[in-house]
C-alpha cells in the first residue's frame, strides 16, 4: 500500500514536516506557491496542511481526485470552501485550543493599547514630542468587562482580565451558570452587557447569526464612553457605524485585529486617533505558530493512518481509541445500512436509527453517518462519511438517532427502518464475537451472518417452499453456503437468507422468483470483512 502524500502549502514549522515523517507520511513543503503551481501539484496528494494564506476553492479541489483532508493549522477556515470540501467528502480540520492563550494575550494587550493610548503616545515620543496631557488614560482595575462569547478564547479573557482588577460578565447562549460561576464571571443577556461594560470584547466565531453582532444598533445601547475590541473575526462589527460612533464621541474608543476585508489596504477605521489596529496578529507568536502545527500535523497524520477525526469542521469527532473501539460497530452499520439501501427503490422520506445495550454508551455519531453512507451508495454516485448527512439533506431525507434503554436478549442492537411513500421497511443486528449478525428484518426475527453474496427471499411459509429452493439452486449450480429462516406466524409471512458461493444470473433470480409461494428474491452484495 502505498504511503499517504501531504503537502504543506503554506509557511509552517519544521516540528511538522519531522511529525508527517515520524508516522511514515510522505510529505513535501516547497515554500511559497502561486495559484497555478498549487492546481499543477495538489492531485498528487492526500493531505493539505495550510494556515491562511492558501485558499482551498472549488476550482483547487477539482484538480485533487485523491484529497481526503484539508487541516488549518489555525482557527479560522475563512479561506477554505468548506460546503464544497463537504460535498467531495473531504474533511476539514482546524486546531481551535493551539492559539487560545496568545490570542487571549493579544485582547489584553489590546484593552491596554485604547485605553492608555500606547501607540498614539509612542509615535509621538518618537518623533520628539512630549505630550504628557494628551494622552491621559483610564485604568482597567474596577471596571467592568463585558465578554461575547465565553468559549475557549474568551474564559481565557475573563481569567486573565479578572487577574487585572476588572469585574467580567458574558454573554454566551452556551454558557450555563454553573460554568459562569467557575470562571468567577456573570451571565447576563446582549442588552445588559452592551448597557453597562465599560469595555466589550468579542470572542465568537462568524456565523449568519453573530455576523453583525455590532450593528448600529448595538453600538446606540452601548455605555457612552466604552471601548470596543475585537481580536475574533473580521465581519463582526460594523464598521461604518462603529466610525460614526467613535467620531461622535459615544464611543472612547476601539481595538481591532481583524476586518470585514482582509489584507486590510484600507479601511473606514484607518487614521483614527482613537482606534488601535493590528494585522491579525492574534495568532502570530513563535510558540502559538510551533502549537498549531504540531497539533494539525497530528490531527492529519491519525486521519490518513487510523481513521481518527479530531476538532472537524464537517465531520464528527473520532479518537484513535474511539476509532478502534467503533471498528466492529461500523462493519455492522455498514451491513444494516447496505442490506437496507439494496432493498430501498423508492424515494425515502426519513431514517431512524435506533441504539440498545451497550452500543448506548458508545459515541454513536459516526454509525448514524455509517448507516446513511451505506444506504446512499446504492442511490448515489459519490458519498461518503463526510458528505453522507449533506446528501440525505439534498435528498429531503430526516436523518434520526434514538436510544432503546429497555433490557435486550442480545448485548447490543441497532435498528435501521426507513419510510418511503410506500411502506416502511427495517432492520436489526447486533455483533456476535465482534462479527455483524443480522436478528430481525421488518419484524421477523432470525439470525444470519452476511457473507459477500446473499440471496434474500420473501415466501408465503407453506409446507414444500425450502425444498424447491433447494432443489433449484442446485439445478442452477448455486451453491449454497448458509441458510437462515423466520417466520412472523405459522403459515403466514416468511423470510430466507441464503449465503451463496457466487454472484447468482439474473435468469437464476426469475426461476425462483417463479416457484410456487415465493414473493420475490432479491441478491445481496456485502463488501469483505
Amino acid at each position: 500500500m502505498d504511503k499517504p502524500r501531504v503537502l504543506i502549502s503554506d509557511s509552517m514549522s519544521s516540528q511538522a514536516v519531522t511529525i508527517f515523517e515520524d508516522r511514515g507520511i510522505d510529505v513535501v513543503q516547497p515554500g511559497k506557491l502561486g495559484e497555478q503551481e498549487l492546481l499543477d501539484m495538489i492531485g498528487e496528494f492526500d493531505g493539505l496542511a495550510i494556515r491562511s494564506a492558501t485558499r482551498v476553492t472549488e476550482a483547487l479541489l477539482e484538480r485533487a481526485p485523491r484529497l481526503k483532508v484539508v487541516g488549518r493549522a489555525g482557527i479560522g477556515v475563512d479561506n477554505v470552501d468548506v460546503p464544497a470540501c463537504t460535498r467531495r467528502g473531504i474533511v476539514v480540520m482546524n486546531t481551535p485550543l493551539g492559539n487560545a492563550i496568545t490570542t487571549a494575550e493579544h485582547a489584553m494587550a489590546m484593552m491596554l493599547a485604547i485605553a492608555r493610548h500606547i501607540p498614539q503616545a509612542n509615535v509621538s515620543t518618537h518623533a520628539g514630542n512630549w505630550e504628557k496631557s494628551r494622552f491621559m488614560g483610564v485604568e482597567l482595575t474596577g471596571k467592568l468587562l463585558g465578554i461575547i462569547g465565553a468559549g475557549n478564547i474568551g474564559s481565557i479573557v475573563a481569567s486573565k482580565a479578572i487577574g487585572y482588577g476588572l469585574h467580567v460578565q458574558a454573554y454566551d447562549p452556551f454558557l450555563t451558570e454553573e460554568r459562569a460561576a467557575r470562571l468567577g464571571i456573570h451571565k447576563v443577556d446582549l442588552d445588559t452587557l452592551l448597557a453597562t461594560s465599560d469595555i466589550v470584547s468579542l470572542h465568537v466565531p462568524k456565523t449568519p447569526e453573530t455576523a453583525n453582532i455590532i450593528s448600529a444598533s448595538a453600538l446606540n445601547q452601548m455605555k457612552p464612553g466604552a471601548m470596543l475590541i475585537n481580536c475574533a473575526r473580521g465581519g463582526l462589527v460594523d464598521e461604518l457605524a462603529l466610525r460614526a460612533a467613535l467620531e461622535s464621541g459615544h464611543l472612547r474608543g476601539a481595538a481591532l485585529d481583524v476586518f470585514e476585508v482582509e489584507p486590510a489596504r484600507e479601511n473606514p477605521l484607518f487614521g483614527l486617533d482613537n482606534v488601535v489596529c493590528t494585522p491579525h496578529l492574534g495568532a502570530s507568536t513563535v510558540e502559538a505558530q510551533e502549537k498549531v502545527a504540531i497539533q494539525i500535523a497530528n490531527q492529519i497524520s491519525e486521519f490518513l493512518l487510523t481513521g481518527a477525526i479530531n476538532n472537524a469542521i464537517n465531520a464528527p469527532s473520532i479518537s484513535a481509541e474511539e476509532a478502534q473501539q467503533l471498528r466492529p460497530y461500523l462493519r455492522l452499520a455498514q451491513c444494516l445500512g447496505s442490506f437496507v439501501g439494496q432493498l430501498t427503490h423508492d424515494p425515502i422520506k426519513s431514517l431512524t436509527v435506533t441504539y440498545g445495550g451497550d452500543a448506548n454508551e458508545l459515541n454513536v455519531s459516526p454509525l448514524t453517518v455509517q448507516v446513511v453512507q451505506s444506504i446512499l451508495e446504492h442511490h448515489s454516485s459519490y458519498v461518503n462519511s463526510v458528505n453522507a448527512r449533506e446528501v440525505a439533506r439534498e435528498r429531503n431525507i430526516d436523518v434520526i438517532e434514538a436510544h432503546n434503554e429497555g433490557r435486550d436478549e442480545y448485548p447490543c442492537r441497532i435498528t435501521v427502518e426507513v419510510e418511503t411513500e410506500s411502506r416502511r421497511r427495517s432492520i436489526c443486528g447486533t455483533l456476535i464475537q465482534n462479527q455483524p449478525r443480522v436478528i430481525d428484518v421488518k419484524g421477523i426475527p432470525l439470525e444470519s451472518k452476511l457473507g459477500q453474496h446473499m440471496l434474500y427471499i420473501t415466501n408465503l411459509d407453506k409446507p414444500g417452499v425450502i425444498g424447491d429452493i433447494g432443489t433449484t439452486t442446485a439445478q442452477r449450480g448455486i451453491n449454497i453456503a448458509n441458510m437462515h429462516l423466520g417466520r412472523d406466524t405459522e403459515t403466514g409471512n416468511a423470510i430466507a437468507l441464503l449465503e451463496v458461493d457466487e454472484v447468482p444470473s439474473d435468469d437464476d433470480l426469475e426461476t425462483m422468483r417463479s416457484l410456487p409461494n415465493i414473493n420475490d428474491v432479491q441478491y445481496l452484495h456485502f463488501p469483505a470483512a
